[in-house]
């Protein structure tokens, strides 16, 4: 005969409880229910879970060790139920983001571990790209949720934020060195550093056509060939804003070319019809990105 999970709960609310007495008002149930639902217990193990001592039942080495694997699977049994009733309300199993590496990572996570407390299952799969690769993985249909600079031919997306450009360097770099308003045929002299494109049109926004040129594969890669004065590149200022006030980085001499923006848009791919999940995740990030503080102005 198989051990119920009634009986592993009264074995450990009567642990919990300290007594038949208490685990019986507890579980809304008389006493001596309580007491056959232990011996059953003991009966289909064959072992015996409490001794008396004194005048109070504790533990046996054996129901020590029950208790403990109990507690486990009584938890187990709730996070199953809980699971069930999510997923019986219409909410996903998998939510799949795609976020354009512009739009700040600590926003990201905040979102994503406020959603968490409410819909502790539900996995989250979470892929950062450059330029062109969310509104591709939305036409692909490989995500249920994006952020992107652009805007897909066929869906609507509901603008976040500005994102504002700075052009900058170390502040060892030659073009520093130069004490004066640079102009573009400056900058086409020097290295600059450009993030590849994620999605598969290897676009290249941004690049004035240097003659030296660095490619990579990631925006901190970048960053950090910048901080070791490698080249020079225009960076979302919410990437670099410490850096910048620390003096590792230095805006360039351009005058209000030294500057860009660029919008972000929030894009659900099944949109009026996508799943609640997505929307109370898409309502997280909309609030969250709505209460950035205002970008610092660096001089």
């Amino acid at each position: 005969m198989r051990v119920t999970l009634e009986q592993w709960q009264a074995l450990t609310t009567v642990v919990d409880a300290g007594g038949y007495a208490r685990a019986a008002e507890q579980l809304q149930k008389s006493q001596s229910a309580i007491s056959y639902s232990i011996q059953k217990l003991e009966t289909s193990l064959g072992v015996r879970v409490f001794k008396l001592s004194g005048r109070r039942a504790t533990l046996t080495e054996a129901g020590e060790a029950l208790y403990q694997h109990a507690q486990r699977l009584l938890e187990q049994a709730l996070q199953t139920e809980q699971l069930a009733q999510q997923f019986g309300q219409g909410y996903e199993a998998q939510i799949r983001v795609a976020m354009d590496t512009l739009f700040p990572r600590s926003t990201m996570l905040d979102c994503l571990a406020r959603y968490a407390e409410h819909r502790p299952f539900t996995r989250i799969s979470l892929r950062e790209t450059v330029l062109s690769g969310s509104d591709e993985a939305v036409l692909e249909r490989q995500v249920d949720l994006s952020i992107s600079g652009r805007v897909p031919p066929g869906f609507l997306g509901e603008k976040l934020m500005d994102v504002r450009f700075i052009a900058c360097a170390h502040p060892d770099h030659p073009l520093h060195q130069l004490e004066r308003a640079l102009t573009l045929e400056d900058l086409r002299h020097h290295r600059q550093l450009v993030v590849s494109d994620s999605g598969s049109r290897s676009l290249n926004a941004g690049w004035l056509g240097a003659d030296q040129r660095w490619t990579l594969s990631s925006l901190d890669t970048s960053i950090r060939a910048a901080c070791a004065g490698i080249g020079y590149a225009w960076y979302p200022e919410t990437r670099v804003r410490n850096l910048l006030v620390e003096g590792t980085l230095k805006p360039l001499p351009l005058g209000s070319r030294s500057q860009r923006s660029a919008e972000l848009y929030l894009i659900l791919t099944d949109g009026e019809l996508a799943r609640p999940g997505v929307l109370e995740l898409a309502d997280l990030i909309i609030e969250q990105a709505r209460g950035l503080a205002p970008s610092l102005t660096v001089e």
